[in-house]
Order: C-alpha cells, then sequence, then structure tokens
C-alpha cells in the first residue's frame, strides 16, 4: 500500500463518511489473561461524540510512517491456500464479524499470546465495505461510478489504564473535591487491518500491522495471528545497518562519508513525501554502495558494505526512514555534542590545525549560547568582538 491509499480508508473513520455500522470486541486481564467483559454494540444507537471515539481509535490503527509505524505482512500462497491463520482473518472478513465463535477464536488467539506487560487492554474490531470509488483521468473520484467493493476488517489492541486522583468540581456542593474518572481507553499500541488496500483493490496475500512504537512490534502476536517471517523493527534496522556501514569501511568510515549516505537517503525520503502514490521510500545497498565509491571509498571496501548488507537485511530494499533520523543530524565527540539541520550538515567540515583535529562550522550573522546572543572575536580586526 501507498500513503494516498492508506489516507483513503483513513478518511473513511468520520460518522458522516463511515459505513462501520457495528464495533466489535473484549476488554481483557493482561494479568490473568481473562475477559472481562465483550463489546457488541451500534454506532447509530450511541451518542455521537462515543461514536466517534471508537472511530478514531480504530482511525489511529492507520497512522504513522509505511515501513516504520505500518509494517506490510505478506502471506504465502501455501498460507492463503490452506492455514489456520488465513482462514480465521478471512472468516471473520467473510462473515462481517457478525459469527460470535469466530470472534471468540480470535481473541483466544491474540489472549494466549499478547505480551501487554501485565495490563488490561481493550481488543477493538470493526467491519467495513467500502464502495471504491472511479477515479478519472485527471486523479478525480467519481462519487456516481464504482467497479470494486473492498470488504475489510480494522483490528486495534488499546491499553486501558487507571485514571489518577485529580481534584474536581462539584456544582451541587460548590466546592472542590478529589475524584478518579475510572479507567480510560487509550490510543492503540497495535493493529491491523486485512486484507490490504492495494492499487485500490483487497489483497488477500497481505495484511498491513501497525505498531505505535517502532522499536517494539509485539512478534508474538504477528507470531500468533499472521505466523510469517518476523520483519526487523526501525530500531533494528537502523543498529544493523551502522553496524553494516562502520565494520565494512573500517578506517574508511569518514564524516564526509557519513554526510554523503545521509544525503542520499535523504534525498530518498523527500521524494517519497512529494509523491504520495509511491510506494514507501526504498534504496539498494548497490545505490548505496555506488555512494561511497562516489566518495572515494575503495571498491574492496564498497563491494564488502553491499555483502554485509545482503546477509543482514536478506537482499530486502532498505527503507531510509529506518537508517536514519531524517530531522536530526549529530556529531559527537568525548566533550560536546552537536545538533544541525539535516539540509545544512555539509557545513560540517574536519580539519587539522597545529597538530590537533577540529571540527568547523562556519557561523552566520547571529550567534546564541544557552539562549543568550554572544558576539564573536576576530583576527581579521585586531581581536575586537564581532557585532
Amino acid at each position: 500500500m501507498n500513503q494516498k491509499e492508506v489516507s483513503e480508508l483513513r478518511r473513511r473513520f468520520r460518522p458522516e463518511r463511515s459505513a462501520v455500522s457495528r464495533v466489535y470486541g473484549c476488554y481483557v486481564n493482561g494479568s490473568s489473561r481473562e475477559i472481562i467483559s465483550y463489546l457488541d454494540e451500534s454506532l447509530g444507537n450511541m451518542p455521537l461524540e462515543e461514536a466517534e471515539k471508537y472511530l478514531s481509535l480504530l482511525k489511529k490503527s492507520l497512522s504513522g510512517s509505511l515501513g516504520k509505524n505500518l509494517i506490510d505482512v505478506v502471506f504465502s500462497t501455501a498460507q492463503v491456500m490452506d492455514s489456520d491463520e488465513h482462514r480465521l482473518l478471512s472468516a471473520l472478513r467473510e462473515s462481517g464479524l457478525k459469527d460470535g465463535e469466530i470472534r471468540e477464536t480470535f481473541y483466544r488467539t491474540v489472549m494466549d499470546a499478547l505480551d501487554m506487560e501485565g495490563s488490561n487492554y481493550l481488543i477493538l474490531l470493526a467491519h467495513d465495505a467500502y464502495d471504491v470509488p472511479r477515479r478519472g483521468r485527471d486523479g478525480a473520484a467519481d462519487p456516481d461510478g464504482s467497479d470494486e467493493v473492498f470488504s475489510y476488517i480494522l483490528c486495534s489492541v488499546c491499553p486501558v489504564k487507571d485514571c489518577k486522583m485529580e481534584l474536581g468540581y462539584f456544582p451541587g456542593e460548590n466546592e472542590f473535591h478529589s475524584c478518579a474518572a475510572g479507567q480510560v481507553v487509550s490510543a492503540p499500541e497495535l493493529g491491523f487491518l486485512f486484507p490490504a488496500f492495494d492499487d485500490r483493490a483487497a489483497n488477500i496475500y497481505n495484511a498491513l500491522f501497525y505498531s505505535r512504537k517502532p522499536d517494539r512490534i509485539h512478534q508474538e502476536f504477528l507470531d500468533a495471528v499472521f505466523r510469517t517471517e518476523p520483519p526487523m523493527s526501525a530500531a533494528e534496522q537502523k543498529e544493523a545497518f551502522q553496524g553494516v556501514l562502520a565494520g565494512a569501511l573500517e578506517g574508511a568510515c569518514s564524516l564526509e562519508v557519513v554526510q554523503a549516505v545521509h544525503g542520499r537517503l535523504l534525498e530518498k525520503i523527500e521524494a517519497a513525501k512529494e509523491d504520495k502514490e509511491a510506494e514507501p521510500p526504498a534504496l539498494s545497498a548497490g545505490e548505496i554502495g555506488g555512494v561511497l565509491r562516489d566518495c572515494g571509498v575503495e571498491e574492496e571496501k564498497a563491494a564488502a558494505f553491499q555483502e554485509r548488507c545482503a546477509q543482514a537485511f536478506g537482499g530486502a530494499a532498505l527503507n531510509p526512514e529506518n537508517l536514519i533520523d531524517p530531522g536530526r543530524f549529530d556529531v559527537k565527540t568525548e566533550q560536546a555534542t552537536i545538533s544541525i539541520d539535516p539540509a545544512y550538515s555539509y557545513l560540517v567540515e574536519t580539519r587539522v590545525i597545529d597538530g590537533r583535529k577540529y571540527l568547523l562550522i562556519p557561523v552566520g550573522e547571529s550567534v546564541e549560547v544557552n539562549g543568550l546572543p554572544v558576539s564573536l572575536e576576530s583576527e581579521e580586526d585586531g581581536g575586537a568582538p564581532q557585532s
């Protein structure tokens, strides 16, 4: 799925546009792994504010970055043809979640596997049948024409937390007293969409998994519900990439090389942001190897980098958003850490002066220290402060 397809589904989860008529689920005791209560409610029979809350929780399971928070789950042909996990998901979808026994089987599958560190949580399920509008040559939707009805389920797993005691106002007594709001359902920790909405149509070979924390993707949930090859989390990918780069280049991993690689990854990220219909940004090990060669890295070391990448990532394309932080560029020494806007990382230089190594950053018209404007002395004007 691309970002435009995800956004198209997200727009469904508004009261005026949603075709979700009911929400299902169960409230689980995370310690004992027992169901406390079940949820089977009609959105049309509840107050609008309450319905909006349910739709908002479901919508959050389609948020974040593709390849980082939203991870593509791929089923094998054998799984699609005959497997318990795909059969269960398909049954949930085909029944429109109306079969209580199938829902119960799904709840038990999740409860027996999911580790929420003892916290209680809500498993929330919804089914939607989206009459996908045709798009004209100009990309505009035709509300009167449709070739596809996209039937899908969306699941959100939300922690339920106890509220802290707060001071509240009691109008009848005209006084303030301690009060607690009870238990509150938090934003989803994880969730999924099945099947995937690829090329604006159902793809039963794929699902889209959501994780609020890219560095913790709840592998136990993936194993139980999808039984697919575990993906590397964003944090694991970043750590592996840095290890491959440093290990392959050894002494050739200079500031200039890191700047060049960071710049190339940033270009890919920015290009993907401009094209909403593009797949998540991807870069091959060969492309990064080319960047290394352009920086003067020896062919042997560049080839070693590509070989180690193949071992670490299995030949898969690399998502730049998982390898760098696009919003910052940090240079750290034993004495200081310098954070720079990535767009200006090229300004940092290395220099040897009187036998000592220095990091040089040219300054502009203004310099601040702890928020205080300061002036700098210049050798050209005899040491007088610069204004």
